[in-house]
């Protein structure tokens, strides 16, 4: 899923243009402006139409010409100015737009539309969940409830959505604006999600009399950990604040408190690609260290867990068989266990809304070693190639993934030198795949006698 942001500030835009606050002046000054909160997604759904997001879309070189799809959140003039259905009227060609919306945005889209275009509106309510038909692939979207202005119960207001968009390939995004603090209700319509993107209020920073159904710098990170308690949201979530004001702190300053809470900041114009905000997460240490566990503390986070053991069976090894039993034993029953060394077919078939914890890289290679008869023929150079394009195919899985992954792995080459030719090209071998899936993965922990160490990426 690719999300562009169209607009990221509240109905006034920020800087106000009639202000002269510090936020307001800063960011003239650095010459940024944020328009109205609106979001395109795959260049197909559009997600809010205030009166600047067409012009957004021009500024960033997008036609929407191949919008198909126009969900509205609410009738509020910053998110829907239903002047860009006559816009569309305008230009011949185009196939069908669909809609959808609360009953009180498409009744204030009807009018500006002629008896032929090609226009159809949809009404949809909180708990509604529709197929949103795409000319190559479909999207699920469901309608949540929004806490956006209860003092307007019977307003344009009361009728504002969220909205929870999981894509053909399983990416999740939730569209939470205008909205206040999430209610028990909201967070239980959201349980296990596990959203990839986030896109959340933020209107009010410092400003926390406001007294409306939006989100202030106090309100939000209490809402954002009750998110991560609820499974909502996990380690791979992105969560991005957006629909804000100038009673927000400038911009530097507001970063490094959303980075506090978990939150990001991004300029209008923006895109977030939820391909490359799949995490890839590689745990290596001696053996008995602790890194299995702490993958599996890691991996427990998510609510859907596919465990991959690549060690296999050893017939006559009672020994090997007690430790596999022990494994067994402390994984949680909800998880999904598959025992192969087939990491390539695994890894390409692994759910999106899945985590995937492979323990361990090691046997692994050792399972390319036997296949390859290596044993034995250690200056082979066929043999070598065969592994090492085991490796690179190893690699491409790991990065085209569709779910996030753990990969744990053993750290060898730290002692002393194997007394063997065979030894000496496993722990080769292994030393190479651990350094090229480190490479390809966004973050490497290194377990030593039970405490995690991050490891920095190495400068260029």
């Amino acid at each position: 899923m690719r999300v562009r942001l169209l607009g990221t500030g509240s109905a006034d835009g920020w800087p106000n243009p009639f202000c002269e606050c510090r936020s307001c002046e800063e960011e003239r000054t650095v010459g940024r402006l944020r328009m109205p909160t609106a979001a395109l997604v795959d260049d197909i759904l559009l997600i809010d139409s205030g009166p600047t997001a067409p012009y957004s879309a021009s500024l960033g070189g997008i036609s929407l010409r191949r919008v198909e799809h126009l969900v509205l959140t609410h009738g509020h003039p910053d998110h829907l100015a239903p002047s860009i259905l006559l816009w569309r009227e305008w230009v011949s060609g185009l196939t069908v737009l669909h809609v959808w919306g609360p009953s009180m945005a498409i009744d204030l889209c009807r009018d500006w539309v002629g008896p032929d275009s090609p226009v159809e509106f949809h009404v949809i309510a909180a708990g509604d969940c529709v197929t949103l038909a795409t000319a190559h692939d479909s999207y699920e979207l469901r309608a949540l409830e929004a806490n956006h202005d209860p003092r307007r119960i019977d307003s344009i207001a009361g009728e504002a959505l969220l909205y929870d968009l999981q894509s053909p390939r399983g990416e999740r995004l939730l569209y939470a604006t205008d909205t206040g603090p999430f209610t028990p209700a909201m967070l239980e319509s959201m349980r296990g999600r596990q959203y990839d993107v986030v896109l959340i209020d933020e209107s009010f920073g410092d400003k926390t009399d406001h007294g409306t159904g939006h989100f202030d710098l106090d309100s939000l990170p209490v809402t954002l950990h009750a998110a991560r308690e609820c499974a909502a949201t996990s380690d791979h979530t992105r969560v991005i604040a957006v629909h804000l004001s100038h009673h927000n702190p400038p911009t530097d300053e507001l970063r490094a408190r959303l980075h506090g809470m978990g939150a990001e900041l991004m300029d209008d114009l923006a895109v977030i690609d939820t391909a490359a905000s799949r995490s890839r997460h590689l745990i290596t240490g001696g053996a008995r260290s602790g890194k299995s566990s702490h993958a599996e503390r890691l991996a427990d986070r998510h609510p859907k867990v596919v465990y991959v053991a690549t060690g296999g069976e050893r017939p006559n090894d009672l020994e090997w068989a007690q430790r596999i039993a022990a494994h067994r034993e402390r994984r949680p029953s909800h998880w999904t266990t598959i025992e192969t060394a087939d990491l390539e077919t695994t890894l390409a078939t692994a759910p999106a809304d899945a985590v995937v914890l492979v323990d361990c890289i090691g046997l692994w290679l050792t399972a390319q070693l036997d296949s390859a008869d290596a044993w034995g023929r250690e200056t082979d150079s066929d043999m070598r190639a065969q592994v090492e394009s085991a490796i690179t195919a190893l690699i491409e899985a790991v990065r085209d993934c569709p779910a996030s992954v753990i990969l744990v792995t053993n750290e060898v080459g730290m002692d002393l030198v194997p007394p063997h030719a065979g030894g000496r090209l496993f722990r080769d071998l292994l030393g190479i795949t651990n350094s090229r899936l480190a490479d390809a993965c966004d973050r490497v922990t290194l377990v030593v006698a039970g405490r995690a160490l991050d490891l920095p990426r190495s400068s260029p």
